[in-house]
This record gives structure tokens, sequence and C-alpha cells, in this order.
């Protein structure tokens, strides 16, 4: 027997936010990045909507790019504290991620890290609290997925960790808040939500529930992603691409990821390379890979209208201007020596990644570290 899981509700489209006015409860903890959600005036809504719904809230801000497990224990540690029934998380997957865990430690302050790594190890939640989750990017999707990712500082090491506990109460999903990003970070989330589609599409746990998610979704991203990274603006693009990364989120939740996921989570991990960007780097060197153990990119292909789906890739890619190999990249210096010194053990851990598991293929170590070389250089 197979199970389809989502949010128990999804609010989507401009003026989405306003649903928190509707929910009922004492207080909440609002869960968030950076300054941008401070700096564009999100969090005083949400803290306004909930005040319309008499419930009183703190903020816990500052929640990093790779998510820590020093600052999960210090989220939990003020919910201990303030004791909410509501978790509300806004901002990107990272703050999104956190908050999960988060939750979980609040919930079970008992628990560490560890026990909560094995794929359905977590217990249930919401003896204390639910869940709203609010994407500030149209890429990972957290706030619709029973997935979080995060980071051992310590160990240079990302764990995903896969809980049907920590899917959210309420998506929201309103394209105002994406519009606000940068083009860089509309590029490198929007081809997160590619490799989302395009991994739950091949998994080869996929069903005929998650296929048509996953094939509309890669879609949009082709249709609507260039354009919303050259005009960040048009709002039309900006919803299509939200919805996108809702859909495939609702996909790959249910069916899992595959290598473009165990590899970019690795190669964060030691180099602290963006998410969306080593995943929009590997993508075109694994469907390649892959080709040989599956027929449904061609049946993508014909979906789509095109002879080539790498080749498609590439070509959003560089429109984009997301390199075709890692050792070009400029948000982070990888050299070869540092690249090589790394590269037997990344790979072994990648190999070991959850997300393998749901990969076509019998994919092994050496064939993982192939594929790391190949995209290091760029050689596809």
């Amino acid at each position: 027997m197979n199970k389809f899981k989502i949010p128990n509700n999804i609010a989507f489209g401009e003026g989405a936010l306003q649903e928190l006015a509707n929910i009922q409860g004492r207080r909440a903890v609002i869960v968030t990045g950076g300054s941008s959600m401070k700096r564009f005036g999100f969090i005083d809504q949400v803290q306004a909507m909930l005040s319309q719904a008499d419930i009183e809230s703190r903020v816990f801000d500052g929640v990093e790019p790779n998510p820590s497990v020093e600052t999960v224990e210090k989220g939990a540690q003020l919910m201990q504290e303030f004791e909410p029934d509501w978790i509300v998380a806004i901002g990107g997957g990272s703050a999104l991620d956190a908050a999960k865990i988060m939750w979980c430690f609040y919930e079970h302050p008992e628990l560490t890290l560890d026990d909560i790594l094995p794929v359905g190890a977590m217990p249930a939640l919401r003896n204390k609290a639910k869940f709203i989750a609010i994407p500030s990017t149209s890429g990972t999707a957290s706030e619709i997925t029973a997935f979080s990712v995060i980071t051992d500082l310590k160990a240079h090491v990302k764990y995903p960790i896969v809980s049907e506990h920590i899917v959210p109460d309420i998506a929201i999903i309103d394209p105002a808040l994406p519009a606000k990003m940068p083009a860089h970070i509309t590029a490198n989330t929007g081809m997160d939500v590619m490799a989302h589609a395009l991994e739950a599409f091949v998994s080869i746990a996929a069903n005929d529930y998650s296929d048509p998610l996953a094939m509309r979704s890669t879609k949009l991203v082709f249709e609507n992603l260039a354009t919303v990274y050259e005009n960040g603006d048009d709002m039309v693009g900006r919803d299509n691409m939200h919805n996108a990364s809702t859909l495939a989120g609702m996909a790959f939740s249910n069916v899992s990821l595959g290598l473009v996921h165990s590899l970019a989570h690795k190669i964060g991990g030691e180099f602290g390379v963006t998410h969306g960007l080593a995943n929009a780097i590997l993508l075109p060197y694994i469907v390649k890979y892959n080709k040989q153990f599956t027929d449904k990119y061609a049946e993508m292909e014909h979906y789509l209208g095109i002879a080539s789906l790498e080749d498609a890739i590439l070509t959003l890619n560089h429109q984009l201007n997301i390199p075709v190999a890692f050792k070009d990249i400029d948000e982070v210096t990888i050299t070869e020596d540092a690249f090589l010194a790394v590269l037997d053990r990344m790979s072994d851990n990648a190999f070991n990644d959850p997300c393998t598991l749901t990969n076509p293929g019998a994919p092994s170590p050496e064939s993982v570290k192939a594929i790391y070389t190949q995209a290091y250089y760029g050689q596809i």
C-alpha cells in the first residue's frame, strides 16, 4: 500500500498571506532567516495578522543559509520558554527547514539530531503546536514536504531528515514574497524546482499521483524561470514559479529524490555551495547518466516537445548565468587541490545519502565520483 501526504490546507495566489488572520490559537513563534523578511515588511504583516486572530507572537530570526544544529537548538529553547501552539516559518528553505526541526525538539526536548536521522525515526508531533510554512523563494518546497536539511558545521555534512510528521499543517503560497528575490536567487531556487520535479518523475517510487505534478512543474519552470529572472516584477511568472515549486514539492515529498540531491547535499556541506546552484550544475550530468537506466526522460522530452532534456537544461542554465562546471562558480572558490582532497570522502557520503535510494539504476560510489569529476571540470 502507498500513501500520498500533503498539507491539510494550501492557501495560494496573491493575498494568500491573509489566511493567518483566520487561525485559532494563543501564541506563535515566527521563525525567519536574515533581514529581508523584516526589510520588506513581511514580518510586520505576519504579526499584524496574527494579532487580528488574537495570537501573541515572538520572532526568532537569524537562521543561516545552511541551518546549523546550534541554531535549531536555540530556536527550540525559545519555544520551550514561550510555549507556542503555532510555529510560523517564513522565508527561504533554510528558515522553513530549521523551524521544522526546532518544532521537533520543542515537542521532544530529550531527542538529539542523531535520534531523528534514520528515515521514519521522528516521533509524532502536534502534541504542543501546529506548523505554518510561508516560503519567500520558489524553490525548496519545504512548505509542502516531509523533508528538512540541517548542517553539522563541525563535520561539514548536510543531513537530510525525512518524516511525515514535519509536513506543515498550512502552506501559504503568496507570490508577493518571491517577487522580492534578486535575480541570482531566483535562478538558483528555480533550478532547485527543476531538480525536484525531474528527480521525482524518475524516482523508482514515482506513481500515478506524483507524475502529473512533476510534469506540470517541469513545464512551468521551462516556460517561466528565464522570464522572472529577467523581470522580477512579472507577477504572472512569479505566481507560476511559486506554484511550480509547490507542485514539485508534493511530488518529491511522497516519492523522494535522487543523485542530484545526494551530490548537492555533500558538495554543499564541503564547500558551502548554494543548494540550488549545486543542483543546477549537477542536473544535466545526472540526467545523462540516468538515461541508461530509465525511459522516463524520453517521456518528459515528448511531453515538453524537446529533443534532449540535458541540452535544454544547459541552455536554460546559460540564460540564467549558471556555469557548466563547479570550477567556474564565483560564490565560493573550489580549487582543484581542495576538490580532489575530499573527492573520495564526498563521493562515499553522497552514495550513502538517503536520496540515492530512489535514483533509477544501481549507482555506485565509483559512478558518483565520476559524476562529481565531470561536473567539476565541465565534461558534459
